[in-house]
């Protein structure tokens, strides 16, 4: 079972899914994003980034995740989970679309925050 505080991430997360700056909000000041070929380091580059996604080939979207597992160290979590994005008009990823995705959350002053993610291609 997921940790309350990290689900409640997760669903703000990805209700913020096309809106840059609430987005970004949930992501450390220091954040990193590591996919491939893409590298944004900070809260700022995050935002910018994601910000001109959705106003290019993301706008519409959603993005999806199934977390398959959960690791609680003190104030740090490691999450590994089943990820995509959806594109305008589709209910099912295309195929090639799933990404294998790691989040580093940490929590301080009881609120989670994301300090890192990155993903890689599932394998088919």
């Amino acid at each position: 079972m997921m940790d309350a505080g990290i689900k409640d991430l997760f669903d703000r997360v990805y209700a913020a899914w096309g809106d840059a700056d609430a987005f970004a909000a949930l992501y450390r000041e220091d954040a990193t994003v590591v996919m491939p070929g893409v590298f944004r380091q900070g809260r700022e580059a995050i935002r910018t980034s994601m910000g001109a996604a959705w106003a290019g080939p993301l706008k519409g979207s959603r993005g999806v995740d199934e977390p398959q597992d959960v690791r609680i160290i003190g104030d740090t979590a490691v999450v590994v989970s089943r990820a995509g994005i959806l594109h305008a008009g589709h209910t099912e990823l295309a195929p090639g679309a799933e990404v294998l995705a790691t989040w580093v959350l940490t929590r301080e002053a009881g609120d989670w925050a994301v300090a890192a993610y990155t993903n890689t291609p599932a394998a088919a």
